[in-house]
């Protein structure tokens, strides 16, 4: 499920949120604003299929969403040619459309009696790589439905054109064994950063052991060493446009308390390589260096 459980308290709602979705209303205006008027002329008809070849998937059209009423507020929105791969859109459209049935299944449950209440959602898409051989988006947003806070909505998208399908951390290592040395690399880069955290905010001893045990505990169950863990992740490109690593990502609360937002790792392609399936090598990069 996509929403939040927690209680609604009505005072612990900051602006931050209620700017965020007021910023992605206005864009989704401007945008219809500035839309070019329909073509009226027929679409062509596409060519005929050989026998044997799988027919086209059909196209998946992905419109902004605005809705609102004096119960919730939603904005969805998407960058111009992001549903260019019908197969890749018909998944960014899934993962939309759940979101926004959660936020209506927690509108439709509130009591008439409760009073004024505001749920929200907004989620954004961007397009993260756009190469022949990769093209990658990312969704971020949040849903509010009570408590202190939205629940985060992070999810990645890698989607291989040349393979028309997604790349999933279970195809992209298929051995479960390898997620070992990639879970002590991300571990180690995450526990550096909390150190550093924790050594910014000055604490005294003995809160400063607290803190890391218990941050440190979350780092730990929130990269135990299988696929699922790493689900999320984005490409970084390399010089030559391959990808010179992987840039995994964690939501609030994978890998460390709320305050501490979403964490990201950059795992290399050195430490990825010996472990990546034979089909996929090729993605990455001949030249490490980050563009």
């Amino acid at each position: 499920m996509l929403r939040a459980e927690a209680s609604f308290t009505g005072e612990s709602r900051d602006m931050k949120r209620l700017l965020t979705i007021a910023l992605l209303l206005t864009l989704i205006a401007c945008r219809r604003e500035a839309a070019p008027p329909a073509q009226t002329e027929p679409a062509a008809a596409p060519p005929s299929l050989a026998a044997g070849v799988e027919p086209l998937r059909e196209p998946v059209v992905l419109e902004d969403v605005v809705e609102s009423d004096p119960r919730y507020i939603l904005g969805i929105t998407y960058p111009p040619a992001i549903d260019k791969y019908p197969g890749l859109a018909a998944e960014l459209k899934a993962y939309s459309d759940a979101a926004r049935a959660d936020l209506l299944a927690a509108v439709a449950e509130l009591d008439a009696d409760t009073g004024p209440t505001l749920y929200d959602l907004a989620l954004e898409f961007k397009i993260i790589a756009d190469t022949p051989e990769v093209f990658a988006v990312a969704a971020d947003g949040s849903s509010f439905t009570g408590g202190a806070h939205g629940a985060p909505l992070i999810a990645r998208f890698v989607w291989l054109p040349q393979h028309d399908r997604l790349l999933t951390a279970d195809a992209l290592v298929p051995d479960p064994r390898a997620w070992r040395e990639v879970s002590a690399f991300v571990r180690e880069q995450l526990h550096a950063a909390l150190s550093q955290r924790v050594d910014a905010d000055d604490l005294d001893p003995v809160e400063r052991e607290r803190v890391v045990r218990s941050a440190g505990r979350m780092i730990d169950e929130g990269s135990t060493p299988e696929a699922d863990s790493f689900s999320e992740f984005e490409p970084v490109l390399g010089a030559d446009g391959r990808l010179a690593a992987l840039r995994f990502v964690f939501p609030p609360y994978q890998v460390g308390p709320y305050s501490d937002g979403a964490q990201a790792v950059e795992v290399p392609a050195r430490v990825l390589l010996p472990h990546v399936a034979a089909d996929y090598r090729p993605l990455f990069s001949a030249d490490p260096t980050p563009r």
